[in-house]
């Protein structure tokens, strides 16, 4: 319907001339809503039949590899197809680089040839409620965005994870260790009211 009107307003534009053009009038575009198990008009006993779809509450897709350029741009991509593929992205994160020194010993000998010092970064995203049907997909696109060199691990989260992303003060750390050896801090007076 739509095509035939547009091909007669392209005969009618021809046969008034270069002057005079024809517009078609704003057609608004209708939005197709989303149907859920709870709108669709089924007896209760055939909805409670069908299985929940499993999800995942929280997960973490982690990058490891030796630029962190690199992995600061995929791990904006993922987030960016995460966000597309209605996948709810709680944060993203990176870590302290972990120092790593590597040696090369000479063939047959302990004298060292060549000493490298490598830097691991690390960059997280956290996605949560995440259903097991579309885990795949942002799986395999994750996958497929990883550039080389670098790794990916999916794992659920754990305390331990968030207590990594956290630099230790050292200076604190000194100075409550000399006020537990000089006796602890003061006991609070209770304050009168």
């Amino acid at each position: 319907m739509f095509s035939r009107k547009f091909i007669n307003l392209v005969k009618l534009n021809r046969n008034l001339g270069p002057k005079k053009i024809l517009s078609l009038p704003i057609i608004p575009l209708q939005r197709q809503e989303r149907r859920y198990k709870g709108d669709l008009y089924e007896p209760d006993y055939l909805i409670s039949m069908q299985p929940d779809e499993p999800i995942y509450d929280c997960l973490n897709l982690q990058i490891k590899g030796y630029d962190f350029v690199l992995l600061e741009s995929c791990q904006k991509e993922i987030h960016r197809y995460a966000e597309v593929m209605g996948i709810q992205v709680e944060e993203s994160w990176a870590t302290p680089a972990q120092q790593l020194n590597v040696q090369r010993f000479k063939p047959g000998s302990t004298a060292v040839e060549s000493d490298y010092h490598l830097k691991i970064y690390e960059r997280n995203v956290q996605v949560v409620d995440v259903p097991a049907w579309s885990l795949g997909t942002l799986l395999r696109v994750s996958r497929a965005l990883l550039p080389e060199g670098c790794t990916l691990s999916v794992h659920e989260h754990a305390p331990e994870h968030e207590e990594v992303r956290y630099v230790p003060d050292n200076e604190l750390i000194e100075l409550k260790q000399q006020l537990d050896v000089m006796g602890g801090s003061r006991p609070e007076k209770k304050k009168k009211k």
